[in-house]
């Protein structure tokens, strides 16, 4: 039973460098897979927002893409998305990979971060990796840098302590409603979820330029007379080099990026689904306002 009087909700943002685990956490902290992960920099490209939910509080996290240099539109679109939830929030955790040293991506994140109003706590990850010992350099490196409302070492790849930065979290959240039903754990619409988990398996099998030129858009979703959802997906690539390489010899890499991206859509939908994959060229839409726009990368959106 909630006690509203004693109810809590709110919003945190999850921001650091690429690849630094925002994602990994995010899916940590609602408790099952919404945002995609790879080893490959600069994966989330949208705001994704995870909810979860207690008898005790409400918590949004906004997972936001990498904070780094751009070097076309969609990236300007990328750290604008970041950037903008700096003060939007009632927690901003700035999350950092212990394993490497403090560079120039992180200073640029900190200069920004001495003017936000907000609570900002310093999630330091990846401790699993290493000695205890290690850390207290890391923590007095960046304490010198600005001060932080909490420091919390996590590793949101194996659940350690991150019961903890929750409870933490807690203390800095207003009372307020319940923005969301229990069972809800992303605002995100399905679709978007869909193009996302197709995108993670091209991440997972195509090198150099190839997974950073792609996008996925579902054209439609929808239940056919044998009970099966059938999704239907374009992925868009901007060379026709890129897109013989997703289709493959006779086919073999699309089948086995389909057949991939199938289990984890079931998974997200609890149905059987019919995944059609297509691949179309369109030259250089990183850089055009109007592919940007027709692929979800709206500026008004956020």
């Amino acid at each position: 039973m909630i006690e509203e009087s004693s109810y809590k909700s709110g919003f945190v943002s999850i921001v650091g460098r690429p690849n630094v685990g925002k994602s990994t956490l995010l899916n940590r902290l609602v408790g099952q897979k919404i945002a995609i992960m790879s080893d490959k920099s600069q994966t989330t490209r949208n705001k994704i927002q995870g909810i979860a939910t207690t008898n005790k509080e409400q918590i949004v996290f906004i997972d936001t893409p990498g904070i780094h240099k751009p070097k076309h539109r969609l990236g300007d679109f990328m750290v604008e998305t970041a950037l903008s939830t700096f003060n939007e929030v009632d927690v901003v955790m700035f999350l950092v990979n212990v394993t490497e040293k403090r560079g120039p991506g992180d200073n640029y994140i900190i200069e920004k971060l001495k003017y936000v109003e907000s609570p900002v706590f310093l999630v330091l990850n990846k401790i699993d990796q290493v000695h205890p010992d290690e850390l207290l350099p890391i923590i007095e490196d960046y304490n010198n840098q600005m001060t932080f409302s909490e420091i919390v070492p996590i590793s949101a790849k194996d659940g350690n302590n991150v019961e903890h930065l929750v409870k933490t979290i807690r203390n800095y959240l207003p009372l307020g409603p319940q923005f969301y039903p229990e069972d809800q754990v992303t605002d995100h619409p399905e679709y978007f979820i869909v193009s996302e988990l197709i995108r993670e398996k091209i991440l997972e099998r195509t090198r150099e330029e190839v997974p950073h030129s792609i996008a996925v858009v579902i054209e439609s979703m929808q239940r056919n007379a044998d009970d099966k959802v059938e999704v239907r997906a374009v992925i868009n690539a901007e060379r026709k080099s890129q897109k013989g390489i997703i289709i493959g010899k006779q086919g073999k890499m699309i089948k086995e990026i389909g057949i991939h991206a199938r289990r984890d859509i079931e998974k997200l939908l609890g149905d059987k689904i019919y995944l059609e994959l297509f691949v179309k060229v369109q030259s250089n839409w990183r850089d055009k306002q109007t592919n940007l726009k027709e692929f979800g990368y709206n500026k008004e959106e956020y």
